[in-house]
């Protein structure tokens, strides 16, 4: 293949008018499809999401990256697309939320990289008035390519033949979907579970895989041409990064478990590329640490293991114990939580880890949720200015911390204050997620425990 020449694969971003109309099901149910039938399948997906992700590698057996045209970037989302076009027979990407929703949003992928659409949406209670819905969803940003549309969650034949006749735009593939208890995955407050806590995921999915076979849908869309981005600063860092390893001989103690399970794939594989040993550990089951020279807690859901993670008092010592040694200790959200003294859920108080002192209560409304970023130069003195990195904030949970905030996320495009940003020691605390290749050189330095805090 020659440099810069373009690669053509079939594609489609899977999208919606809103959420809950079933886009995660559609998109796992038709990687599976085209995986059983020996296709090569990479999905994506868009916007800050864990949860999602787990689904769609069960589904396709392959890792699941963000694409995300302010987190992730425009370029690197090009340069990801051009290398799983290089290997994949079908690409497909997960919308976020609705598919006008958002700044950057769903439609605006789309549109960039030149990727029709495949509109899921939810007819329960709907006739006629499908079709309206449709047109409006078609119409109302001309510029985007639609490839059909699905009409999810129908009562029957009857209904469903009804609602497809109702679409004028003809030229679009269509279909419709059944209401099935059987293939909809179960959700909680924060999405769908997970895909480890469904012990009969894999029949979930090829049951809903089985709607693919007998559908209009059971080909593979037409190719999309995709192009080699050029390569700007933060690939050539990242290459650098890569072939310096900075971070070879770190071990990095990283908690993952069905209590902690927020992990981008891109963090993880920042760390292994330059250098870094993962460690993976389990505050539910392990009762000590090993050996290592830096802890990641990210976020997840310990208000559902609250119980088990109170009990474990050998492992929750040896975390005390480690963040004192003042070695790195990196904690996001539930991570965040899980260091306070206690954790309120449902009216009972469990112990924490008691490395910070502070108490989180669960809520049962939305505490807080959207990108954000923060400059960390405020915090850490020896970091150069400015130092910004992005992410984002989802939950249901508020914190009383006995420390000064050292800085405010901003949420983005508001630019109004998200989440407190804590830090004592080398213990970096927020309910902030981090994208760490949003900045690179930061988290380098962080995992190998060289800022510092003038307390």
């Amino acid at each position: 293949m020659a440099v810069n020449s373009p690669v053509f694969c079939p594609a489609l971003v899977i999208s919606a008018p809103n959420s809950g109309a079933g886009k995660t099901t559609v998109t796992a149910a038709m990687a599976r499809y085209f995986t059983n039938m020996g296709k090569t399948v990479q999905v994506f997906k868009t916007g800050p999401d864990f949860i999602d992700p787990m689904i769609l590698e069960a589904a396709s057996n392959r890792p699941v990256y963000q694409l995300d045209l302010w987190v992730v970037g425009e370029s690197e989302c090009q340069r990801m697309l051009y290398q799983a076009a290089i290997v994949a027979d079908l690409i497909l990407i997960e919308g976020v939320m609705g598919l006008f929703d958002g700044t950057p949003n769903t439609a605006d992928l789309s549109e960039l990289f030149g990727i029709p659409i495949l509109a899921v949406i939810d007819g329960s209670a709907m006739a006629q008035s499908f079709g309206a819905l449709v047109h409006g969803l078609v119409n109302y940003q001309p510029s985007l390519n639609f490839y059909g549309v699905i009409a999810n969650k129908i009562a029957g034949q009857g209904h469903g033949e009804m609602v497809l006749q109702s679409i004028n735009e003809k030229a679009l593939t269509q279909d419709y979907f059944l209401r099935d208890s059987h293939i909809s995955l179960p959700e909680r407050h924060l999405g769908i579970m997970q895909a480890g806590e469904l012990q009969n995921i894999d029949v979930y999915l090829e049951q809903a895989a089985q709607q693919f076979a007998n559908s209009h849908f059971n080909q593979l869309p037409k190719d999309v041409v995709f192009w080699p981005s050029k390569e700007g600063d933060d690939a050539k860092q990242y290459a650098d990064f890569k072939r310096a390893k900075p971070l070879k001989g770190q071990r990095i103690l990283v908690a993952k478990d069905n209590a902690f399970s927020f992990l981008y794939r891109a963090n993880l594989a920042m760390l292994a590329d330059f250098g870094a040993e993962l460690s993976y550990i389990s505050p539910l089951q392990d009762k000590t640490l090993p050996k290592g020279d830096a802890l990641y807690i990210p976020g997840g859901y310990p208000e559902l293991y609250a119980q088990q993670l109170s009990q474990n008092n050998a492992f929750k010592q040896a975390v005390k114990q480690f963040a004192i040694s003042n070695k790195p200790v990196l904690a996001e959200c539930g991570g965040m939580l899980y260091l306070l003294d206690e954790l309120i859920s449902e009216n009972t108080h469990f112990t924490m880890c008691g490395v910070l002192n502070g108490k989180a209560t669960m809520n049962k409304t939305l505490s807080s949720i959207g990108q954000q970023y923060v400059d960390l130069s405020a915090v850490y003195p020896n970091i150069a200015e400015p130092c910004e990195v992005r992410g984002h904030s989802f939950h249901y949970s508020s914190a009383e911390i006995n420390l000064t905030a050292l800085a405010y996320s901003q949420f983005y495009p508001r630019n109004t204050q998200a989440e407190a940003i804590y830090a004592c020691d080398k213990i970096l605390a927020s309910y902030m997620h981090w994208y760490f290749p949003s900045n690179m050189a930061f988290f380098v330095t962080f995992f190998n425990g060289e800022v510092t805090r003038d307390e």
